[in-house]
């Protein structure tokens, strides 16, 4: 090996062990932001809680608002794989949006972050709060709205949901009955949520299916 190649392996080295600090960063600052709230999320508090300096911490992000936007990138990330990527495993349509919908209820109890889903609490933390944080929280709440609205489109084109179906509002109420859900499990510690949830969207699936013949009830996964 010569010396171009030692130092371009090194270099490697150097990011790869970079890129799993930041990463471990912010798995702690994700369960910090659902525990307690974006804004108790300091570069500060952060070093307590990792062990790490302040300015080790600084290296990876510039600023306490750089550490959300970041934190909120990755909670944003994990809800992709675990809730909408991982529906795809099932056939386009009717099934992947079942998937789709149960998968984010039980994102919510198996996200293993002590206070719930974060994207979902920054919403609330940062609806009137004008800033780049808050566009964050908005592009992130859009493109899952734009990824369940195409869900939508594809209940469509196989036929299953009537032609005249309103994509983009049919997403609106299944996010209305997700927050439903959230409040009134979170909040409310009300036993019967889930259940509440997934008969909400069982009427909405009824009520836009072009034929009886595929109604069929989806399992409660959350049960």
């Amino acid at each position: 090996m010569n010396a171009a190649q030692r130092l371009a392996d090194s270099a490697i080295r150097r990011l790869s062990k970079g890129e799993e600090t930041r990463a471990q960063i912010l798995d702690v600052a994700l369960n910090v932001a659902s525990e307690s709230g974006f804004e108790a999320l300091t570069i500060g508090s952060l070093a307590e809680r990792t062990g790490l300096s302040k300015s080790g911490l600084f290296a990876h992000f510039g600023s306490k608002e750089d550490l959300q936007i970041a934190v909120l990138d990755e909670g944003a990330r994990r809800v992709t794989e675990r809730v909408f990527m991982a529906a795809l495993n099932e056939p386009r349509g009717v099934a992947r949006l079942r998937a789709l919908f149960g998968n984010w209820l039980v994102w919510s109890e198996n996200c293993q972050l002590k206070g719930g889903c974060p994207i979902m609490a920054a919403a609330f933390e940062f609806d009137d709060r004008p800033g780049p944080v808050r566009d964050t929280v908005v592009r992130h709440h859009a493109r899952m709205q734009s990824a369940m609205a195409r869900t939508v489109d594809l209940c469509i084109e196989t036929g299953e949901f009537r032609p005249d179906t309103d994509s983009r509002q049919y997403a609106f109420e299944i996010f209305g009955i997700a927050n439903a859900y959230y409040f009134s499990h979170r909040l409310m510690r009300e036993v019967d949520a889930a259940q509440c949830a997934f008969k909400a969207f069982e009427r909405l699936v009824a009520d836009a299916l072009t034929t009886p013949a595929v109604r069929s009830p989806a399992a409660n996964p959350a049960a």
